[in-house]
């Protein structure tokens, strides 16, 4: 084993902003749409959009910083992208229980396996956006409607909005859920806080 310094300091910034952005639109979300009452509908809608720009900004941010640095070259992979995607999965589904070897390393140049690569992407490039086009579009709906949008889109675009919230909270557990596949339980939330993470020779 070696120890690497895997992740700058605006990764893990980045990546624990995103963390309790999501989380609080998540939790405020679930408030607005009735499922319990903990600060009122009210306090719990104004933090929501809050948070919501605060979710565009970020990732505004992150993309500026991913293409100015080059960094975004560690979501491109050669090769059979599908192949390889398929030994991750059978790798996480079987060859974890067997003390299987990781079937990719991580090193400084690649800290991702295909499998994060392509989730990681798609989160960023698809489902957020599209969580945040749906959410605004909701809440202007009024104004959208004045400018010509059919009024009985909202049922949908409700839907939409909250569909994606709900894959978004199943990415969350699985996120969560992998953060223990390391060398320990602990070893990837570590790394994430220090930077620094042991990694085979």
């Amino acid at each position: 084993m070696r120890k690497v310094y895997l992740y700058a300091r605006f990764q893990r910034f980045w990546h624990w902003m995103q963390a309790v952005i999501i989380f609080s639109l998540l939790f405020t979300g679930l408030e607005v749409h009735g499922l319990f009452s903990l600060m009122g509908y009210e306090t719990a809608f104004h933090i929501h959009n809050f948070f919501a720009w605060g979710l565009m900004g970020f990732i505004l941010l992150a993309f500026f910083w991913y293409i100015t640095t080059g960094d975004f070259r560690q979501y491109l992979t050669e090769g059979n992208l599908l192949e390889k995607i398929m030994m991750q999965v059978r790798y996480y589904m079987v060859g974890i229980f067997r003390n299987e070897p990781h079937p990719f390393k991580k090193n400084e140049i690649s800290r991702l396996n295909p499998l994060q690569r392509i989730t990681y992407l798609m989160l960023t490039l698809v489902g957020l956006p599209m969580q945040i086009i749906f959410g605004f579009t909701y809440y202007y709906f009024n104004e959208l409607v004045a400018l010509g949008m059919p009024p009985g889109w909202i049922e949908p675009v409700a839907l939409i909005h909250t569909l994606l919230a709900y894959m978004l909270i199943g990415f969350v557990i699985m996120h969560v859920y992998m953060t223990t596949t390391g060398h320990t339980l602990t070893s990837n939330i570590k790394a994430m806080v220090t930077g620094w993470e042991e990694v085979d020779e």
